[in-house]
């Protein structure tokens, strides 16, 4: 595709053309039935809720229909270039389901998804199709022309021409390639309509400054536990590994001064321990060192740092990287860590037998996703470490996106506001 929708230009090629077509396709294919699925599911499970059944189903229903929009922010970004953040209220952890049901119904993101729903489901459902009717009708134009007007005896309407003839399908052969032809400015704009519809429907109004508010207190709250957290492990680390070996080091140093002239091979033997002791306190800092901030990070940037760290996984990792140029040193750390420990947990829990790392910056937003070929099931919050992941990517306005069905493949996205 010669021309980026995402920039907004007019050129594009009969590759862009087709893509834009089947994307609305699939996304056609994809919302009605899934926006119907779970309207009806929301609107059930929250009308049960007085007899009590509801208190259980809803907060399974609601985090389905968050998973949908967020699948369709994700979709949002990476296909049209729109960015939808969500502002989702987090939800106290071990919360009984009573807390769980009220707290997700009184968040005003809750509503914003409900009422997406049917605007997916109607004017989503037809602005995702039209790229591929757009693309497709004019066919149907060609093949009358080609005598496909003969199947109807009594004539056929296409469009506004009524064919009844050769002379007429040939009519309707030029109506094709003129909308052929608009088709070829308009396909992929058409696929952004879809974007920005959706956006404008789950991305707020009114609210949006005070959910900003409550959304930056809340992160500086959690960076500065982090910093905490992070300032007691580096602490412990220090005292408990290399302050320890130094400290037997400089006594072995004070035992060896006393044994040099009454029992040299003694002191020798000391000697040799605290040489080892203290290549061990050595490693142990460069390990300390590494975990605040490795260093091929800070030379030579991020696409190496995660090359490296894909090295010394023991599953099969591929790492693709498009960074035209560095990102500042405190995104490329906070994606670096972000992408680490998504890496540990599809080691450790997916059975995965191979993974995809594709590190790219386009539309001043850092992304990163990993994709695996596991077991699926991955969900933010149940453990795995992506919430945490999350709260620490908020303190930078990030976004985690996980797509992760029964039966993988599992695809995380990371994606990090840069300069």
């Amino acid at each position: 595709m010669t021309t980026d929708t995402k920039n907004g230009t007019g050129r594009t090629t009969g590759r862009g053309i087709g893509l834009a077509a089947v994307r609305g396709l699939a996304l056609a294919l994809v919302s009605l039935p899934g926006a119907v699925l779970c309207f009806c599911l929301s609107l059930v499970s929250i009308a049960l809720i007085p007899i009590g059944v509801g208190i259980v189903t809803t907060p399974y229903v609601l985090t389905g229909v968050r998973a949908f929009a967020n699948a369709r922010r994700v979709l949002a970004a990476e296909w049209g270039g729109v960015r939808i953040p969500p502002a989702y209220r987090p939800l106290p952890e071990n919360a009984n389901p009573w807390a769980r049901t009220f707290g997700m119904l009184r968040d005003p993101a809750t509503w914003r998804d409900l009422l997406w729903l049917p605007v997916d489901m109607t004017a989503g459902f037809v602005t995702a199709l039209l790229p591929a009717v757009l693309l497709l009708y004019p066919l149907e134009g060609f093949a009358l022309a080609l005598g496909l007007w003969r199947v109807f005896p009594d004539g056929y309407w296409y469009g506004f021409v009524p064919v009844t003839g050769q002379a007429s399908a040939f009519g309707a052969a030029a109506l094709g390639l003129v909308l052929l032809f608009l088709a070829h400015f308009w396909t992929p704009r058409l696929l952004g309509v879809h974007f920005r519809l959706t956006r404008a429907v789950l991305g707020g109004s009114q609210g949006q400054l005070a959910e900003r508010v409550r959304v930056l207190t809340e992160t500086r709250r959690d960076a500065v536990d982090a910093s905490a957290a992070e300032l007691r492990r580096i602490e412990r680390d220090l005292h408990d590994g290399a302050q320890a070996r130094l400290v037997a080091v400089g006594m072995d140093l004070g035992t060896i001064e006393a044994l040099l002239d009454k029992d040299p091979d003694q002191a020798k033997k000391l000697i040799a321990q605290a040489r080892a002791s203290s290549v061990e306190a050595l490693t142990e800092l460069r390990e300390l060192v590494r975990g605040i901030h490795p260093p091929v990070l800070a030379e030579r940037g991020l696409g190496d740092a995660v090359r490296a760290l894909a090295l010394r996984l023991p599953v099969a990792t591929e790492v693709s990287v498009d960074l035209p140029r560095r990102a500042e040193a405190p995104v490329e750390s906070a994606a670096y860590f972000a992408v680490s420990e998504v890496l540990t947990n599809a080691v450790k829990h997916s059975g995965a037998d191979r993974i995809w790392v594709d590190l790219h910056r386009a539309d001043g937003m850092l992304r990163a996703t990993v994709t695996d070929n596991g077991r699926g099931g991955a969900v933010i919050g149940a453990g795995s470490g992506l919430a945490g992941v999350e709260r620490r990517l908020g303190t930078f306005d990030g976004v985690l996106a996980v797509s992760s069905p029964a039966g993988g493949p599992t695809m995380v996205t990371v994606e990090i506001p840069c300069a």
